[in-house]
């Protein structure tokens, strides 16, 4: 099977994309573009060039119905190789997720960083790329929560040691639906945080002021405080 794949961001100056920590980077760019863009001056064009370039990226990984590209490139040969991509000369190794090898925390990722650009896009007047990221990522949110699942189960011979999911997908399901209702005002993303914010809560106390490419926690509490304050 071939695909297209260009685009997206390397680890490190290393071979492999590893589309976990990724979608967080994505994610936390469109956040700061949200937060800071107004004196970001002349860099929030750099910026939000950047930032497409990630969601082009991700709009690729889940273009095809039932599948989300979680990886490209060989975890051990390709990440101790540290040459420029044009040069690359080797097979391109890709893994991915599906109904019946599911990762709910990667496909989660993804529709938190494609939801949070939306609300970037739709903001800068892009109303076609704000409608197909809003709706990219609302349909690959339905396939990340329909089919529940570790992508370390699944795909875990390609991205551990270095970037196993060790704290469950629950987190990356309700910090998807958290950016989901910011993007989209549909009370139904409200409806599943408030049902399904307990599925993680045995571990919550533990976790509570972690925020990072694994852990969603301390994120998930700052957007719904402001939420609910604006209640």
């Amino acid at each position: 099977m071939t695909v297209d794949l260009v685009s997206g961001y390397y680890d490190a100056g290393d071979n492999v994309k590893f589309h976990f920590p990724m979608a967080y980077t994505g994610t936390m760019l469109a956040w700061s573009i949200l937060k800071y863009g107004g004196v970001m001056g002349r860099n929030l064009p750099r910026a939000m060039e950047a930032l497409r370039w990630a969601t082009d990226f991700f709009i690729k990984c889940t273009a095809k119905p039932g599948v989300v590209f979680a990886q490209v490139g060989d975890p051990k040969a390709d990440h101790n190789c540290w040459e420029r991509p044009k040069d690359m000369d080797t097979p391109r190794i890709v893994y991915a997720v599906t109904k019946t090898k599911p990762g709910s925390e990667v496909s989660g990722k993804m529709v938190a960083a494609m939801a949070a650009a939306s609300i970037v896009f739709k903001n800068a007047g892009d109303r076609s790329y704000f409608s197909l990221l809003r709706d990219r990522a609302e349909k690959v949110f339905r396939f990340a929560d329909a089919h529940r699942g570790f992508y370390n189960d699944n795909i875990g011979y390609g991205v551990c040691l270095f970037y196993c999911d060790y704290n469950g997908y629950q987190d990356e399901l309700v910090w998807a639906a958290t950016w989901l209702n910011k993007a989209t005002k549909n009370s139904m993303y409200w409806s599943y945080i408030v049902k399904n914010f307990g599925d993680f809560k045995p571990n919550y106390e533990r976790l509570l002021l972690q925020f990072g490419w694994d852990a969603k926690h301390g994120g998930i509490d700052i957007i719904l405080s402001q939420v609910i304050l604006i209640l």
